[in-house]
This record gives C-alpha cells, structure tokens and sequence, in this order.
C-alpha cells in the first residue's frame, strides 16, 4: 500500500488531507472531529484581534459549492486562548498530528496575536484575503511572524489580484516557510429566484465563492506558484475526492485542505478522500505521495 505519510517543514503529517480554515473548524470540538475523521493535520479557523460579525444567513449551497459571508472566527481571541486552542491541541497530540493556528491580517494584527498563540501551534497560517491588491501588507504580516516565531509560516494567498507567481516571490522573500492557494473566491452573489433576495445577508449580500466551482482556477494558481518559488504549497479550493487531490499533488501542492466538503459532507471526509488518494496511488504503481508531487510542473519542463 502507498505510504501517505508526508514531510513538510520539518512536520510530519500522517496523510496530506487538512481541514482548510473556515466554518469546518470553527472551534475545538469540530477539530477534534477533523482528527478522528482521518484528517493529517488540523488548521483551525483564523482569527483575528477582534470577533467577526456573521450577517445572517451566512451560508449558501449553490450546486455544491458554497457561497459564504464568513470572515474570521465569530469568537474573540480570548475564547481561543483560553479554551478552544487546548482543546485542539490535545486533539492533535493523541492523533499524533501537526496543528497549524491562523492568523489574520495585517501586520499591527499578527505582530499582537502570533506570541499569544505559539504555546499552541506547529506551525501559522497567514490569511491575506482581505488585504487588497498591494503586496506589502502579505510581507508585513510575514515579517511580523517570523519576528514573533520560531514555527514555521505559511502565507495563504486569494486566486484573483495579484499575478500569483509575483506573489509567491514576493512570499518567499519575505521569509515565509510555505504558501496556501487559494482562498475562497469573490465577491460573489446568488439571489433566490422565488423571493428575488439576495441568498446571503448583510449589507450588500455579497459573499465569497468556494467549493468544486474554484478548483479550475485553484489548481491554476498552485500550478503557476510551483514554477516560480522553491517553497512547499498547500492546495485548496473544491477538493471533494481522492482524484481532486492527485490533480493539485501533480500540480506542486505537497499537501490539500478541504473545506466545503466538510461543511455539505461531515468530518469523516478528510479520511475518505485520503483513503480514496491511497487507492488511486495502489492502482496506478506509486509507493507515495512524493511520486506525483509537481509532475505536471516537470512534463511541462521537458
């Protein structure tokens, strides 16, 4: 059988299936249901300084990708610190699995929160998606870590914006360990066609798209950053099966994370599609994960 075992950053994850940072994980319970559902690793949701305001309705099922409102977690960071965090954490130790805390957003935000969380993470995850077109936020927000930290760093990157591969320069200069792409992708905007309102609340209706209808432009994204940094990336955006996370493995992803799945399909999905991963990897003659990583990137070398 494939060994599904992977290294990254000096972590060992016991296969490359993670939660990714949302509504899935939204606190210490729904990660220890992402381990004992077979997840490799735990990301729990980001947070910031502050509690997000959640517009009501905040989510939408539109074909099986979702539309969402969500923004950080609804908890102040108090309520992490104080209880959430430890209750991952033993989550992950009885697992024997690495856990990754995120972190939002700027560079004032990550320099408070990153020594407040370090009694609790492997590794951080920095999101950006809020941050706008300029890079100097993203390396702001990197060097506030780094400065902060003694884990590894990872920077998660939105599919639109900035050209990808510049960003991923820009990543890998400002010392990050390692790159997430993509986040959810919007704005977008459904409407009930029997009421004429917008399917999500808040002021606009607006929200951010994720789920199967991303992974096109996802795979893209985690394509074009393979070629131009040397960095370990993490895929996500529509992963739903095994076969999903071999398309981003070839791509140069070295690990996946899932998110919408989990919301439509429960916490058992991350040990399904690592399972479903092994299988394709038995029937077509490779020993690991390791085999297929940035295949398409080195055919298209050739």
């Amino acid at each position: 059988m494939a060994d599904l075992t992977v290294e990254v950053c000096g972590l060992r994850f016991r296969n490359p299936v993670l939660p990714a940072a949302g509504p899935n994980v939204r606190d210490g319970r729904m990660l220890t249901e992402a381990a004992h559902g077979g997840a490799g690793g735990l990301v729990a949701k980001t947070i910031s300084v502050d509690a997000a305001p959640v517009p009501m309705p905040h989510m939408a099922e539109v074909r099986g990708s979702m539309l969402n409102t969500e923004l950080w977690s609804e908890m102040p960071p108090e309520r992490w610190l104080t209880y959430e965090y430890a209750v991952a954490r033993r989550a992950a130790d009885e697992a024997g699995i690495p856990l990754i805390l995120s972190l939002g957003y700027s560079g004032e935000e990550i320099a408070q929160l990153a020594p407040l969380v370090r009694p609790w993470a492997d590794a951080v995850e920095l999101s950006t998606h809020y941050l706008g077109e300029d890079a100097t936020p993203m390396i702001q927000a990197i060097a506030a870590a780094k400065a902060a930290l003694d884990v590894p760093v990872f920077v998660k990157m939105s599919p639109l914006g900035r050209e990808m591969r510049a960003a991923a320069r820009a990543a890998q200069d400002a010392g990050a360990d390692g790159i997430v792409a993509t986040n959810s992708l919007g704005p977008a905007f459904g409407l009930d066609i029997e009421t004429g309102y917008p399917l999500l609340g808040g002021s606009d209706g607006y929200g951010w798209l994720s789920g199967p209808a991303i992974k096109p432009l996802s795979v893209r994204c985690v394509y074009d950053i393979a070629q131009a940094v040397d960095l370990p990336i993490i895929g996500v955006g529509g992963i739903n099966r095994g076969e999903d996370a071999v398309e981003f493995l070839m791509a140069g992803a070295s690990l996946v994370q899932v998110c919408t799945a989990a919301i439509i399909r429960g916490s058992t999905v991350y040990g399904k599609i690592a399972s479903q991963l092994g299988d394709w990897l038995d029937q077509h003659g490779y020993q690991s994960t390791y085999a297929i990583r940035g295949l398409a990137v080195k055919k298209a070398l050739q």
